[in-house]
């Protein structure tokens, strides 16, 4: 199996066996809720930790990307990482690619990596990292906010990340179906796999922010459902898919929705300020538009089209590793 563990496990061995009681502790474990709530009395340090083991060309680039998104999606500026990095061999050449990598990606973002670990598993085939991102928050944004009536925002698009992993640890699988100068663009979409700028616009506004990183678009709308309680309708001819990622998937045999989706943001605000959140966001160069609404509290549903979902969505890019 691979994969996250699925929420009816989580629930049974994993959220409630959360050691001590500490009263500072405003969001704890929670299927759907990807950082931890810390008040701190003016301020919330908002925590979250991610390992990243197949996007393997890029694999330092993307985790830090991908680390500090979940911590500005909980209406954070993320602030500083650790570092756990899990090496095959003792290739001194792939450890300093990765960390070449991390601090490259972290000065962009504007974080500092504060410390970590560092190892040699020699039972693994390709390296690990597992990032810790914290930082500090004036008012903390859970996934499980939604409120009915609510407009659903999607910043970014479907399958960013998971497009650029295909166009790139996958090319040579790719390059007789998808033309190359397509495969090239979209082996650029790493540089729009951060959603720290959508997410600072969006937390002013927001009930509920959730980035969609495993399962893709489709899985982070069902976790924002079980942890909102709520009845989500969604409008697929609304979800942008771009051409680079409709053709690589396509060639792939897989489904924009249901690919990593690190470099969209979902979003509920209040149906009074869907308009101006969106124009905001465009206003900075950020594609966004209302993909849908939130129908209703109760049994959490993602209602998209004629179809429907409501258990934990498994990415379809495993079955291209496996």
């Amino acid at each position: 199996m691979i994969g996250k563990v699925p929420p009816e496990l989580l629930d049974e061995l994993v959220v409630d066996r959360s050691g001590a009681t500490d009263e500072r502790v405003r969001q704890g474990p929670a299927y759907g809720e990807d950082a931890a709530a810390i008040d701190l009395g003016d301020e919330v340090l908002v925590i979250s930790t991610d390992p990243i083991s197949l996007a393997v060309e890029r694999i330092g680039t993307l985790g830090v990307e991908v680390a500090c998104n979940d911590v500005a999606a909980a209406g954070a500026d993320p602030a500083w990482l650790t570092v756990t990095l899990f090496l095959p061999d003792d290739d001194e050449a792939t450890l300093a690619a990765i960390t070449r990598q991390l601090d490259e990606a972290a000065e962009d973002a504007g974080v500092s990596i504060v410390g970590g670990h560092s190892e040699y598993a020699p039972d693994l085939d390709t390296p690990m990292v597992v990032l810790t991102c914290l930082g500090l928050a004036d008012r903390f944004v859970s996934t499980g906010g939604a409120e009915p009536g609510d407009r659903i925002v999607l910043t970014g698009g479907a399958g960013i990340e998971g497009t650029t992993i295909l166009a790139t640890d996958f090319r040579a699988d790719l390059e007789d179906e998808v033309p190359a100068d397509a495969l090239d663009r979209a082996g650029t979409f790493y540089d729009e796999v951060g959603v720290r700028d959508a997410a600072a616009i969006l937390r002013e506004h927001a009930t509920a922010m959730h980035d969609p990183t495993e399962g893709g678009l489709l899985a982070g709308l069902v976790e924002l459902a079980s942890a909102s309680g709520v009845v989500l309708d969604v409008d697929p001819d609304a979800i942008l898919v771009r051409e680079e990622t409709a053709a690589v998937c396509a060639a792939a045999g897989v489904d924009p929705l249901r690919i990593f989706g690190s470099g969209a943001l979902v979003a509920t605000v209040p149906a009074d300020a869907a308009d101006s959140a969106v124009e905001s966001l465009q206003e900075r160069g950020i594609g966004a538009a209302v993909v849908g609404e939130v129908a209703a509290d109760g049994d959490p549903v993602v209602r998209l089209g004629d179809e429907q979902y409501r258990d934990a969505v498994r990415d379809d890019m495993y079955d291209l590793w496996t």
